[in-house]
């Protein structure tokens, strides 16, 4: 998934895909562990878009944190 497409969903759907990511990287490393992957760099991909969307969550979580304590 694109980065830009990430940056315009909510924190919600962030902490589904996010979800998703990891249950999917989770199966990616079992077949690797166990030789049945066919292409060791989707494992890679995965680990890394995982990363983008924690990034991305942090990144809302501060932003809100910073909107809210500017109206408090």
């Amino acid at each position: 998934m694109e980065l830009d497409e990430l940056r315009q969903m909510s924190a919600e759907d962030l902490q589904v895909k996010e979800r998703e990511v990891r249950e999917e990287a989770f199966r990616l490393r079992v077949k690797l562990r166990t030789n049945q992957l066919d292409n060791p760099a989707n494992y890679k991909k995965a680990r890394k878009e995982l990363a983008r969307i924690k990034t991305l969550i942090t990144q809302k979580k501060a932003e809100a944190a910073r909107s809210g304590a500017g109206n408090a």
